[in-house]
């Protein structure tokens, strides 16, 4: 039993990382359960999309605010660790600030709950300071 679970929980989340770097927004919103706890830690004030969500409609809201301000460059996943219901990945990226123009690159470790086929729970950590560094720069001229 907890092999099937733990393979689906790592299904769920190789879903998540496909419609990701695809920007399937619809297909993202569909690995969510009704009311997620969600929570993406950082200065909201920078970075208007950080922070916790609780429905669907503030995920879409987190995705589409983040699409508006970044340019992804690079993205990779060194680890998935699951057991069960829960699920680690920790990897690394890079996007362009679009407000700024900086690159802002960061290690992550994401987690993941998964219940019933559909994300429960969900946590990143990332550089917080290096997101605040490269929102505060100015734009180059």
């Amino acid at each position: 039993m907890l092999t099937t679970l733990t393979a689906q929980t790592r299904n769920i989340v190789h879903q998540f990382y496909q419609a990701l770097a695809n920007q399937e927004l619809d297909q993202l919103l569909h690995l969510f359960s009704e009311q997620p706890d969600w929570d993406v830690p950082g200065n909201q004030e920078l970075a208007p999309w950080l922070g916790k969500r609780s429905s669907r409609k503030e995920i879409r809201d987190f995705f589409v605010l983040l699409w508006q301000s970044i340019e992804p460059v690079s993205a990779e996943i060194d680890h998935v660790l699951a057991e069960g219901d829960f699920a680690v990945v920790t990897g690394e990226f890079s996007s362009v600030m679009l407000r700024t123009g900086e690159i802002y690159s960061s290690i992550f470790s994401a987690h993941f709950t998964v219940l019933d086929g559909k994300i429960i729970r969900y946590r990143l950590q990332e550089d917080s300071y290096g997101l605040v560094e490269a929102l505060s720069l100015p734009k180059p001229v």
